[in-house]
């Protein structure tokens, strides 16, 4: 069925038009994703298999029997001993504390300080069974994956309105540590085991429901067919819900990202008007509507998060644009060389630091002076807004504008602009590659996706350094081989001896090849070593402008997507071509 989308911006004026698109059925109406609805449940984490006896804890030097349920959590323990996280103070008080609450009222009148645990046995078990699993032989690592298919034809497809869909993730994760990103306050407290009586099953009436496994029971069923998850519960960290849903690559969550990325492109036709609305507003007479058009040249030209609010004290210290506090800005009429400089230190999602030095215009500077005027520190920047505030001046602005949307057009404009700059027609392949992840870098340092360095980064560069160092003595071998063919055909003038040559000539042209893309793939390394690429590639970059500068340029489009991402973006891949433009 194809359907033309006509959307309207208010401070256009105009009527914007969407790319028409092919999707299989009508869509519902009033918020209705499906008919019918049937699946097999979630997969459950296998239960604890106790440690073999030799395997000791020891308690201030002496070896201590635990009981299961402590047990169960040393391990927990025992298996990230070699981390950085067990190193974090406040990783080892909240492991502490959970631990302690898992244990016999015997054990914890015993074990009272965690310095004097000692895990390493546990944790040398675990490294040899890791080994082992890596030394399976050929046919043991079939069985696994017989039987993970076998599981995956199971549990891993529903039928969805008469359609064989996949699910993303039908596996209940297992219990653990919870390690958060950044310094998350919460590190190390017990993940507990989810349980069929946490669970929350949804399906519709008419379906064959699925069975809880023997003796137990599900939470509850349902039959929303207003929403898309299959399953759900509440993880007890944070209290948030988790879901199991479709995989990106269903034709639901395809339509989904379509319409995401088409809103970020109706921005593009109104962001100019936008753009002069917020100029014009910073010269409000109402103080409201000066601190929410700064806001907003924050949010739109620095990507920063709307920041969602919550109640105190029930996660860490995060902050958004709208929930700044006087504390997070400082303010330099000059600094560097650059007059009206505003230097943002806060906590962002999931506990990344965001650190900033920016020039702003003028009359961003003077209000951010009279904003901050007889605060104190822990006062909120922006106390005449927040984000519903926000959000609904946006909704007024255009159908479908968030906070969010401007984060999605401005990584995306931004891709296109460096992939344009970047890409030199002269380079051969892995040079292209590397001006692509240059360019989606600078959509990731835009959105503040970072990351620490990978645990292997040093051991890898060392890896990749050796071989370059071998393809460059290969390549000084081939450079003297040709030398020599060449010096015998001078002599020979021969067919033979000018086919030798051309034959060197190639050699060293291949072993230079090589070289560079060993080389290029260092360079790549080294740049993107705390900068999380994914996150933007997935989730804020619209992938046509990856699949047309791939056609553009003669790239094969899995040098840029896995074979996971080419199925989550297949609507992508099939409908742009070279010349589309964001």
């Amino acid at each position: 069925m194809s359907k033309s989308l006509g959307y309207h911006c208010r401070l256009c004026d105009q009527s914007l038009i969407c790319q028409t698109m092919v999707w299989e059925e009508e869509r519902y109406t009033d918020g209705v994703k499906w008919k019918f609805l049937e699946h097999k449940g979630p997969v459950f984490a296998p239960p604890y298999e106790p440690l073999p006896s030799h395997v000791k804890f020891y308690y201030d030097g002496k070896p201590m029997k635990l009981s299961l349920e402590a047990e169960e959590v040393a391990t927990f323990f025992a298996k990230m001993l070699d981390h950085e996280y067990t190193t974090k103070d406040i990783f080892r008080k909240n492991f502490f504390k959970d631990w302690r609450k898992e244990m016999t009222a015997e054990e914890k009148s015993k074990i009272t300080d965690l310095t004097k645990c000692d895990f390493t046995e546990m944790s040398e078990y675990f490294k040899a069974q890791s080994e082992a699993r890596k030394a399976m032989t050929k046919e043991d690592k079939q069985k696994i994956k017989e039987e993970n298919e076998r599981t995956l034809q199971q549990y891993g497809f529903c039928i969805m309105d008469n359609h064989r869909e996949r699910i993303a993730n039908f596996r209940i994760e297992p219990p653990g540590l919870f390690r958060g990103r950044g310094d998350h306050p919460k590190m190390g407290m017990l993940k507990r085991r989810i349980r069929p009586e946490d669970i929350i099953v949804n399906c519709s009436k008419d379906s064959k429901h699925p069975e809880p496994p023997p003796g137990t029971r599900w939470k509850e069923v349902r039959h929303d067919n207003k929403v898309t998850w299959l399953v759900s519960w509440t993880e007890n960290i944070q209290g948030s819900i988790k879901y199991i849903m479709l995989n990106p690559s269903s034709r639901i969550k395809g339509e989904k990202d379509w319409q995401k990325y088409e809103t970020a492109r109706r921005l593009k036709k109104c962001v100019d008007h936008i753009r002069n609305q917020y100029r014009e507003d910073w010269k409000s007479k109402e103080m409201r509507i000066r601190q929410r058009a700064v806001a907003l040249y924050f949010i739109d030209k620095l990507a920063l998060r709307a920041g969602n609010e919550k109640e105190e004290g029930e996660t860490a210290d995060t902050v958004g644009c709208c929930s700044l506090r006087v504390e997070h800005i400082s303010l330099y009429p000059e600094k560097d060389g650059q007059e009206y400089v505003v230097e943002f230190d806060f906590l962002g999602k999931d506990s990344i630091r965001y650190y900033n030095k920016v020039p702003v215009e003028k009359r961003v500077f003077k209000n951010l002076q009279l904003f901050m005027e007889n605060k104190e520190l822990d006062d909120d920047l922006f106390d005449r807004l927040n984000t519903s505030i926000l959000n609904k001046h946006l909704q007024e602005l255009m159908d479908g504008l968030t906070a969010k949307v401007f984060r999605t057009y401005n990584a995306s404009i931004t891709l296109q602009q460096q992939l344009k700059e970047l890409t030199n027609v002269e380079e051969n392949i892995p040079a292209k590659i590397l001006s692509y992840n240059r360019a989606n870098r600078a959509v990731a340092i835009l959105c503040n996706h970072q990351r620490a360095p990978p645990k292997t980064f040093e051991k890898s560069m060392q890896n990749l350094q050796s071989k370059i160092d071998a393809k460059r003595d290969q390549l000084a071998d081939a450079k003297r081989e040709l030398k020599s063919a060449k010096a015998d055909a001078k002599v020979r003038k021969d067919e033979k001896s000018k086919k030798a040559v051309e034959t060197k000539k190639k050699a060293v042209q291949r072993v230079e090849e090589q070289l560079m893309k060993l080389e290029v793939q260092a360079t790549d390394r080294e740049e993107n070593k705390q900068i999380a690429l994914g996150t933007s590639k997935l989730n804020y970059l619209d992938p046509r402008i990856s699949v047309a500068w791939c056609k553009k340029w003669g790239i094969p489009v899995e040098k840029i997507y896995n074979k996971t991402q080419r199925e989550k973006f297949a609507w992508a891949i099939d409908m742009a071509d070279q010349d589309f433009e964001f």
